[in-house]
This record gives C-alpha cells, sequence and structure tokens, in this order.
C-alpha cells in the first residue's frame, strides 16, 4: 500500500504545480539539502517570487503573457 500513497502523492504534487501552487516544502528541503547554510526565503518571499519568476513581474525581467 506504500506504493498507492507514493503515486498518490506524486500526483497531487504535479497536479499543484499544473495550476501554478508552489511547493515551499520540497524548496526548503532542496535549501537543507544542497546549499546548507545559506539564506532560505520566507514562505511570503517564496510566493512573490515564484509569482515574479511566472508572469515576469520582478525587477529586471521581461513581461510575459503566458
Amino acid at each position: 500500500m506504500s506504493w498507492l500513497l507514493e503515486g498518490w502523492r506524486g500526483a497531487a504534487k504535479t497536479a499543484r504545480l499544473m495550476v501554478g501552487v508552489p511547493d515551499y516544502d520540497g524548496y526548503v528541503a532542496h535549501r537543507a539539502a544542497l546549499h546548507p547554510g545559506e539564506p532560505v526565503m520566507t514562505l511570503a518571499e517564496f510566493h512573490r517570487n515564484r509569482i515574479e519568476r511566472r508572469y515576469g513581474t520582478g525587477p529586471g525581467s521581461t513581461p510575459r503573457c503566458c
């Protein structure tokens, strides 16, 4: 049954990413594993960063339509 649970979690993560819901827990785990000691964005900073990257609204970025 654990393979079924892992499959469900993978499908849910994929669905969230497809509709634009970023994975903050995954980001924090990645930073801890690969960039220990470096700063980690807060949840609010993380969401702002994802929106800016998705829509090209950050400083120095080119606005995108899609």
